[in-house]
């Protein structure tokens, strides 16, 4: 498997990612995923984004609740500066050809590459036969989101890089049974300073809308008082900051809001140890509560604004699916026709 790009100075050709809509977004969304995808955007890549709506139902959703939060995180993706002018933005069910061709390379993948995905073993735990059956074919599922648009490169965090592996092993086995040089192998895309931000109370834990304490994480959802607070009682220790990211080594919270201050602000997390070496929390909190605040608000407010007129929402993710399936529907029939499946039309 060659090298992930590490800062490139020109992006490839098509870029795609999605995130499912599970609700809750949180910082940790925002700082992983969703600025990362404005940034790349606004570098003058191709990018398509997706609202990965079939990989939730993989596990039971409550109607009502899936249609708020798949409006929810495309909410997300526009407040954080995802344009869908320049942007494709859509809900994945919406573009038939991502399941279509999830089934062809389910008849592609091999059963023991699904039993190995960690994502699997986790959701299934111990009672696995009386998962879904969509949960084990998840991969396939993945594969086919990024191949259907022949995209050159994903953005992942480090958790999300077996499935893109398994992406270039279906990709690779779909030419090599073929003989054709047809889907290219993706790469993965992995930069940023905080693209994993951790728990506001246990630094050693990925923050998460699924712990149960609400002051572990801050949620795009959060007001000003909100984020302020949970700042200020954010675990940290008694040691003021060094003048080194040496002296984070054995500090995971303290660790945890440097990178997040230096996320937010545009700056390393050198520098924002240099910055305020010698300081300690009770004075760095507060420049950091400010700091999310002022980033963070806007987000929320542009968030509130677009959840008051889900229709308009709708018109969104309608359009980037009509422009999402002008490209991949192509890629589909073409796919077909190499497997030898008959299209009249």
């Amino acid at each position: 498997m060659s090298e992930p790009v590490q800062t490139p100075q020109t992006f490839p050709t098509r870029i795609f990612s999605g995130i499912q809509p599970s609700g809750g977004m949180t910082l940790g969304n925002y700082l992983g995923a969703l600025k990362r995808f404005a940034e790349i955007q606004n570098k003058g890549a191709e990018t398509i984004y997706c609202v990965v709506d079939l990989h939730a139902i993989t596990v039971w959703q409550d109607p009502e609740a899936l249609r708020r939060q798949t409006r929810e995180i495309a909410a997300a993706f526009i407040a954080s500066g995802v344009d869908p002018s320049r942007s494709i933005l859509f809900n994945q069910s919406q573009v038939t050809a991502h399941a279509e061709l999830a089934w062809l390379f389910n008849c592609v993948a091999r059963i023991g590459w699904m039993y190995r995905m960690t994502q699997f073993k986790d959701k299934s735990g111990k009672n696995a036969e009386n998962s879904s059956l969509g949960l084990l074919a998840y991969p396939s599922l993945m594969a086919a989101d990024i191949l259907a648009y022949k995209a050159t490169h994903v953005p992942v965090g480090e958790d999300q890089k077996q499935h893109l592996e398994l992406t270039r092993d279906i990709a690779i086995k779909f030419n090599h049974d073929y003989k054709v040089p047809f889907f290219p192998v993706t790469e993965p895309l992995i930069e940023g300073a905080a693209t994993k931000v951790m728990s506001l109370r246990d630094g050693s834990k990925k923050m998460s809308k699924s712990d149960p304490s609400d002051q572990s994480r801050i949620n795009l959802t959060d007001d000003a008082d909100t984020i302020a607070a949970k700042i200020r009682k954010a675990k940290t220790d008694a040691e003021p900051l060094p003048e080194s990211l040496d002296g984070l080594k054995d500090r995971p919270e303290a660790r945890n809001l440097v990178n997040i201050f230096a996320a937010l602000s545009g700056q390393t997390p050198e520098a924002v140890v240099t910055e305020f070496a010698g300081a300690q929390f009770g004075s760095f909190k507060p420049r950091l509560a400010e700091l999310a605040v002022e980033k963070l608000a806007p987000i929320t407010a542009e968030m509130n604004r677009l959840m008051a007129d889900p229709g308009e929402i709708d018109r969104i993710l309608g359009d980037g699916a009509n422009r999402a399936a002008a490209i991949a529907q192509p890629i589909l029939a073409e796919a077909q026709q190499i497997m030898g499946l008959i299209r009249s039309r």
